[in-house]
Formats: C-alpha cells, structure tokens, sequence
C-alpha cells in the first residue's frame, strides 16, 4: 500500500486526510492518507520514522504534505526543490522518490491561483493585485500569482522592509513577465485592485482589517487565505464595501489536488470535493 500523510504541529484540525481520501475514491487510486503529529525540532527523523514504519510493514512511504511549523524544515531535507518552493523559501509538499531521493515542492500558490481563476471565475491575466501581508503565506503565492499574468502586484506590509526583501526576491520573474512589482506600508498603499489578497492572521486574531477600503475596486475580489469564521471579519470588511469576498477553502482543495497528481499522476475533480465539503461545512459536519 502506498502510504501518505500531513505531518505538523499541531495537526489535528488537518482536513487533508478527508480531501485525499476522497480524490483517491474519485480517481479510483489504492492510498492510505493519515496525519502525524511531529514534535518541534524533529521534522526530520519525522520523515524518516515513516519511511521507516512503513517499509517494516510492508508498504511504502510514497509522499507527504507539511504545514505549519515546518515548511521550512522540509526544505532543508530535500534532494530537489522545485523554482517555486525555492522562491517560496518553504515547502508544503514532499515526494519520496524510488531511489531515496526527496523532491520538495509549494502547491500553495498554483492551489490559490487554480481556485480564483477556474472556481471563481475571475481571471488574473491582466489584473493589479494587492497582496497584505509578507510572511510564509504571501511569499507561498506571489510567484504564482506572477506566473498568472498579473500585471501589477503590491505587497503591502506593517514592516515595509519584508515586503521589500519578498519583492525583491521575485524581482526577476516579475521582468521575465513584463509585470511591475511594488512594496508598500500598509497605510501608504496607492489606488485601486481587481484583486485583494489577505495574507495576514488579523482575521484569525479579531484585528482590523490593516488597509483602507479604498484598496477596492467595485466589485473586487477579496480572498482570505484563511478559511471557516477564521475568514469571516476580512469577508465581511470586503462585502460591506462593494467587493465579493471569498475564503481560502478553495485553494486547500486545490493545493491538495496538485499534490495528488504530483504523487499519482492522475488530476482529481477538485471543485467536486470542493463543493462537496463546502455542503458539509455548512451543516457543521
């Protein structure tokens, strides 16, 4: 059997297991998908205890997801790092190759890039965008977001200086795409967006949303990468001034989808699953 999981700390509240189970059911692939709970400091004999385990009994570790607090420790431990994950500088996604091998990837940002563009619907080619935040959860998506097309992306933060070293760092993909690249204070931040992109905690912490509603085009796009009433002060700020406001459920569902055709091969129906646990969410299942 080959064996997956999401290793973090903690790892509980994961809904990964549930999503994979249910892409392997609609793909009709033979997995097993569980979460383990790694102790800080010891991401990596984490992943060599499951490889271990695995092998004693018969089956083999073939991959595994990471979040929080060690998407920087998995990148340490990898053979081979995809372009984004290197820009990304963390890793969500591992996958334990035949000859012993780790390959490390980021699917966060391709994950929130397929959920605006291919489930709701709005096109970032062209688009200006402002992006708050430039901690682990903005730089996990600006590539992407470049790769898209955008054609203007601010990245807004309280420390103008982090902003200045993410923009920095994407600065060359930015001129391979023709697009303009920018840093700014949150309260500093110039114009309008077709699309605004929360990559803080504030709604998490109950804070203020920290930009002005003037950010927002009329009928913008407000994501949260957030999901569940961890979203919903940001959601609210968005939809109270004009903007159609979106969580972040969509890009979990996607960023696992390209994590399962990175370890199977095979595309699942993300927006199936996607709606399927919007329906089970809204019951309180």
């Amino acid at each position: 059997m080959d064996l997956y999981c999401v290793m973090g700390n903690p790892v509980e509240h994961s809904r990964s297991p549930h999503i994979h189970a249910r892409f392997a059911e609609l793909c009709g692939q033979q997995l097993e998908y569980t979460r383990r709970l790694v102790p800080i400091g010891a991401f990596a004999e984490g992943v060599a205890s499951f490889r271990r385990e695995a092998a004693e009994h018969g089956n083999i570790a073939s991959g595994c997801n990471v979040t929080v607090p060690f998407k920087f420790d998995a990148a340490a431990i990898a053979q081979h790092t995809s372009e984004r994950a290197l820009l990304a500088q963390a890793v969500n996604m591992l996958r334990f190759e035949a000859d012993g091998s780790i390959h490390a990837d980021n699917t966060d940002g391709i994950g929130l890039v397929n959920d605006i563009v291919r489930n709701a619907a709005v096109p970032l080619a062209g688009c200006e965008l402002l992006l708050i935040g430039a901690g682990g959860a903005a730089a996990g998506v600006l590539g992407p977001l470049l790769d898209a097309g955008a054609s203007r992306i601010v990245v807004a933060n309280r420390t103008v200086g982090k902003a200045m070293a993410l923009v920095q760092r994407h600065a060359a993909l930015a001129l391979r795409h023709g697009a303009t690249l920018e840093a700014w204070a949150l309260d500093e931040v110039p114009g309008n967006f077709d699309v605004v992109i929360n990559a803080t905690a504030s709604s998490l912490a109950g804070d203020a949303v920290p930009v002005r509603a003037q950010v927002l085009r009329p009928d913008a796009l407000a994501v949260d990468l957030m999901y569940g009433p961890a979203a919903a002060g940001f959601i609210a700020w968005a939809e109270a001034h004009g903007a159609v406001g979106r969580d972040g459920l969509g890009m979990l569902v996607e960023q696992a989808a390209e994590a399962f055709e990175a370890w199977r091969g095979v595309r699942p129906p993300a927006a199936q699953v996607l709606a399927e646990l919007r329906a089970s969410l809204a019951v309180g299942q």
